[in-house]
């Protein structure tokens, strides 16, 4: 029969093995995911006492109406920026396409980006799907321009954002990143190699490594191009933002963009400029955030991150996550095997799968982001198939001690032998063992004669109602019946479940000896039935000893016999027979040895016969005659 500490290890290395392979195949993608946007939404700071050096003027539906036209003419636009530069902003962002003119006022459009070189514009990409959108018509070589391409997961969600992408001849640089750098320049920080991997960006006090494909929860992820992961630590709504109305009628006090990074785009739902963020699915205000938020944010992040305020996320590598996934598979299989109640592991479980997601949302609040419906998947299932393993085990195990001990054995034993399974069971049979039982023998008077003047059918009906009735005596004094011979009973007390101390000794003793007695009460009913029934009668001896016994299983793997084997045995089965002529009228004469005698006190009425050296024994046992109850 199985163990179950190798088969639970074994079930939870293959539950774990297969997590690992269905994380890395990306079946367990979406929920991760979704488990890292709840994470974000709960870390993200709504309300910061330091606010963030990011500025927006937004272009809303009112802000088109009252205009007239969409897109903003040149010249609306070039008032707009000759206003926000009067408040000596750093940088300005334009999120706006404009590869084209849009008079009038082109040319003074024209002038103020060749008399600034601190806005930078926005471009698009092209890809497999679209040609993409050229430079602003305006740009200057000095004047910087960006890609603003964003990058969609699965479900049209924004979580991750570009450095650089490479364009073929020339490696482009991201709308938000030229936006911090230009902010970051008057405090000595420009981008350099990382000093220990001179293939990741190193900007101020952060190192930018690239974000992989099965980096996180990801796996599989297109990791073309220089990505990293969007923390949104400033949250959903945290950038000062003032209307495009509101700042051409000088509406607005834009004191507060001084020295700071100031992004103009459009908010308004008509330009169609919007996209999911982890916000999306937690905060129903935050279904959708326009473009020029998310490149905020991301602008946000990499100044922060040079600065020292807060750290790319990161994470660990293949090897780390494995071993994370195994070791909450073995913890589930392991649980299941230590805690053998339901209803307690059910309430452990509730603890550890919820354990598990602190954890690892304290991770991800030190910018670490590792795996979490792997390992908790792992964890459940690896403790649902040990526990299901485990069921069938001990189902098994049960019928097995059942079978050994199925001649009425009393419920108590029962329990009690299923409770010390662990310490009763070896290798799939009964562990060997010396205890300290009291044993007793039955026989009938004159049996064999009876039998000659009886049918076979008779004697078989007969001995059985007999035996019926004896073994029932037994199991209510809690011992076992170990063997029949014939007529003759041998029964136990104080096995299977080891007796310890004097008091559990003497409670065997005397349950024995009381047993005995309620034997010959029975047959005394029964005599009475049986004259009755014209059935012939029936007197019984009884020996009772106390001492060492070995037990234990005899046989073969499919046929066990749970048997007691000993010199106590012999002695018990001597007091038996011994002088058979002795007291012979009695329905049911009870000897047992000094050894037994000890243990009953006053509880009995005992005469002491004789001392004698028992047939085929060395050593001399003082018998005694048990007359009834004390």
């Amino acid at each position: 029969m199985q163990r179950p500490l190798p088969m639970g290890l074994l079930i939870g290395m293959t539950v774990s093995l297969c997590l690992i392979w269905l994380h890395d195949a990306g079946r367990l993608q979406f929920l991760e995911l979704m488990v890292y946007d709840y994470y974000v939404v709960q870390r993200s700071r709504p309300a910061r006492t330091d606010s963030p050096p990011i500025a927006l003027i937004t272009v809303s539906e009112d802000d088109i109406r009252r205009l007239g036209h969409w897109p903003i003419n040149d010249a609306t636009m070039a008032r707009m920026l000759e206003i926000i530069l009067e408040k000596k902003p750093r940088v300005i962002g334009i999120d706006i396409y404009r590869d084209i003119p849009v008079p009038p006022g082109s040319t003074a459009l024209e002038d103020v980006f060749k008399a600034h070189q601190n806005i930078v514009t926005v471009k698009k990409m092209g890809d497999e799907d679209s040609q993409g959108i050229a430079a602003p018509f305006m740009v200057g070589e000095r004047n910087p321009v960006g890609f603003s391409d964003l990058l969609l997961d699965p479900g049209g969600t924004v979580r991750r954002a570009l450095l650089f992408l490479d364009g073929g001849e020339e490696t482009n640089v991201s709308f938000a990143l030229l936006l911090a750098l230009i902010y970051l320049a008057p405090e000595g920080i420009t981008p350099l190699p990382d000093p220990s991997d001179p293939r990741f960006l190193r900007l101020g006090k952060a190192t930018f490594a690239p974000l992989g494909s099965n980096d996180g929860g990801y796996a599989g992820m297109d990791a073309r191009g220089y990505q990293f992961l969007l923390d949104y630590r400033d949250g959903a709504s945290a950038f000062p933002a003032f209307s495009l109305s509101d700042v051409l009628a000088d509406k607005s006090d834009l004191s507060a963009i001084r020295e700071r990074v100031v992004i103009v785009g459009a908010s308004a739902e008509s330009t169609k400029d919007f996209f999911s963020t982890p916000f999306s699915r937690f905060v129903k205000s935050q279904l959708q955030a326009p473009g020029v938020t998310i490149h905020a944010g991301a602008a946000s992040q990499l100044i922060r991150s040079a600065l020292g305020q807060s750290r790319p996320v990161r994470f660990w590598d293949e090897t780390r996550e494995w071993g994370w996934i195994m070791l909450w598979g073995l913890a589930g299989a392991l649980l299941c095997l230590w805690i053998r109640s339901l209803p307690v592991f059910l309430v452990c479980a509730l603890f550890a799968v919820p354990l598990l997601l602190l954890f690892t949302f304290v991770l991800l609040w030190k910018d670490y982001w590792v795996p979490v419906i792997a390992p908790a998947s792992a964890f459940l299932g690896a403790a649902g198939l040990t526990g299901l393993n485990m069921f069938y085990l001990e189902k098994a195990q049960r019928g097995l001690l059942m079978g050994l001990f199925s001649r009425y054995i009393s419920g108590d034993v029962v329990d009690a032998i299923w409770e010390q399974r662990d310490q009763f069971m070896d290798g799939g049979r009964p562990r060997s063992q010396t205890l300290t039982a009291t044993v007793l023998f039955t026989d009938i008077r004159d049996f064999t004669q009876m039998a000659e003047n009886m049918e076979a059918q008779v004697v078989m009906d007969w001995l059985n109602e007999y035996l019926g009735a004896m073994v029932k005596q037994v199991a209510a004094g809690k011992g076992i019946v170990d063997k029949y011979v014939g007529d003759a009973i041998m029964a136990v007390f104080g096995v299977p479940v080891p007796r310890v101390n004097e008091g559990e000794f003497m409670e065997d003793a005397v349950n024995a000896v009381r047993c005995a007695l309620n034997m010959g009460r029975e047959l005394e009913r029964l005599n009475r039935m049986w004259l009755d029934q014209a059935r012939p009668t029936a007197r019984m001896r009884v020996g009772i000893h106390t001492g060492l016994v070995r037990v234990g299983s005899l046989g073969s793997a499919d046929r066990l016999q749970y048997t007691v084997i000993g010199d106590t045995v012999n002695i018990a089965s001597r007091l038996e027979s011994f002088d058979k002529s002795r007291d012979s009228e009695n329905p049911c004469r009870i000897l047992i040895s000094n050894a037994t005698r000890k243990y009953l006190g006053e509880r009995f009425r005992v005469e002491r016969l004789t001392q004698v050296q028992l047939k085929g024994k060395s050593q001399w046992v003082e018998i005694h005659r048990v007359l009834g109850e004390g």
